[in-house]
């Protein structure tokens, strides 16, 4: 790995349908979608079995969290 790469050595979550659920999750929470937030819960707490799932859930939030955010271009501003 070089110096400034990202990329983890992370294993594949367990339950990659709780790890996509997660990246939803944080998607929403990025946005502040709170509509979302609140569906993706209920869902997450009806459907979490193990601490697997709930690992999987967690990676999938900071999968997505390890990207860092875009910042959009100034247009039409005076610097």
């Amino acid at each position: 790995m070089g110096l400034f790469n990202r990329k983890k050595d992370t294993e594949t979550p367990a339950n990659p349908a709780m790890a996509e659920l997660g990246r939803e999750f944080a998607i929403a929470r990025r946005h502040g979608d709170r509509k979302t937030m609140r569906r993706i819960g209920r869902e997450y707490s009806n459907t979490v079995r193990t601490n697997a799932d709930a690992a999987s859930f967690q990676q999938g939030q900071e999968a997505y969290d390890a990207i860092p955010p875009i910042n959009p271009p100034r247009r039409n501003r005076r610097r």
